[in-house]
């Protein structure tokens, strides 16, 4: 499945720039960084319930926002792209 994950973690404590780090380094876990807090991911069913938990996890939900989009079927293959030439391909290999 295709997924896009945004987030915004409250980074006004030491504490909520733990969490931010956090939650980038799992999303770099699953997905290429497309921005500086948004993520393409391809994963399966099973994948995205790791992820999932492993965000809810880490995030303060009264501070902190999780979005996560699931995108039809090979809708990152058909992404219109304007500036700097995208860096990965979404299906690509991953290196962790």
């Amino acid at each position: 499945m295709d997924l896009l994950v945004t987030y915004d973690v409250e980074t006004t404590t030491p504490a909520g720039e733990r969490r931010l780090r956090k939650v980038a380094k799992i999303c770099e876990g699953y997905g290429h960084r497309v921005q500086k807090s948004v993520f393409e991911v391809v994963c399966r069913d099973a994948d995205k319930v790791k992820l999932v938990a492993a965000i809810e996890a880490v995030i303060d939900p009264a501070r902190d926002s999780v979005r996560i989009y699931r995108l039809p079927a090979m809708a990152l293959d058909d992404v219109e792209h304007l500036g700097r030439p995208r860096a990965m391909d979404p299906r690509g290999p991953f290196v962790i």
